[in-house]
């Protein structure tokens, strides 16, 4: 056994030596993931010799891929839950937390959609479906078609626990499987609402002015709101590595919090975590 040991490091040192790398693997976050492919693909520009690979499936996946050793770093739009911080434990992860960005959530109805604006208790009637009728929120009478993402998202989590105030959403919601798919619903459908990130906006949808003190101030989402704390629905976006990984993971997290990572930051849609120079901050 220890001699089979043995052959392995001799085996990794040869490897090492000869230039050979070892590709780092990033997965979770679909909010994170086109930002940190954008990311990834300047950090090789400047690092030719480097290889990484950034795959996608929900906060909830990248998290679990770590113990399991089938990631290097896993994205997450929400903090690691108490759940799987025990089996970090149990499995002797030494999971360290990096704030990379911070993302507004939009809310988003369809174009022709005349509200305007909701309030944070009409929003989670809405969401709960207790109010289930455009109608009774100034609207058209038309039904509410609400839309959401899947279980194991990040962006789910946090807009039940920000919007709904920790309350479960209604049993018919329609859960999709990515922010594409929700952009596209709500594109198609009159009466639909849904949630996607600040990045994610185009012209098919219309993004909704929201407010959290009952109606007395709203605020639109953009990068500028959610950087001076006007616009309420803001969340910080995640890096988790095992700590034994840091060499690995080192070089492109630097790089992700640097000037030019963080000037990148911003030009995807997202509120920086250091400040740039970018005039303007609206996006």
């Amino acid at each position: 056994m220890e001699m089979k040991r043995t052959a392995v490091l001799v085996i990794l040192c040869f490897l090492l030596v000869q230039g050979v790398s070892f590709a780092q693997r990033i997965k979770g976050s679909d909010t994170l993931l086109p930002l940190t492919q954008e990311l990834a693909e300047q950090y090789l520009e400047k690092n030719p010799d480097a290889e990484l690979i950034v795959t996608g499936g929900g906060s909830g996946v990248g998290i679990a891929a770590l113990p399991e050793n089938t990631t290097d770093i896993a994205m997450a739009s929400r903090r690691i839950k108490f759940g799987e911080k025990m089996k970090f434990a149990e499995t002797g992860l030494d999971a360290r937390e990096v704030i990379v960005a911070y993302d507004a959530l939009a809310v988003v109805v369809n174009p022709s959609n005349p509200v305007d604006r909701l309030t944070r208790e009409q929003l989670e009637a809405i969401f709960r479906g207790k109010i289930t009728n455009w109608k009774d929120v100034g609207g058209e009478d038309r039904k509410i078609v609400v839309y959401s993402r899947e279980t194991s998202s990040g962006t789910y989590e946090f807009f039940k626990e920000s919007v709904l105030d920790n309350k479960n959403y209604m049993s018919s919601i329609l859960s999709m499987p990515a922010t594409g798919a929700i952009i596209q619903s709500v594109k198609q459908t009159k009466g639909a609402i849904g949630y996607i990130g600040l990045a994610y906006l185009n012209r098919f949808v219309k993004p909704l002015e929201v407010s959290y003190d009952g109606g007395r101030h709203f605020a639109a989402p953009s990068v500028g709101t959610a950087a001076d704390g006007s616009y309420p629905i803001v969340r910080p976006l995640y890096y988790y590595y095992d700590a034994e990984k840091e060499s690995l993971v080192s070089p492109f997290v630097s790089y992700v919090l640097s000037p030019a990572g963080q000037q990148s930051v911003l030009e995807q849609g997202f509120v920086p975590v250091l400040p740039v120079s970018a005039g303007n901050p609206e996006k």
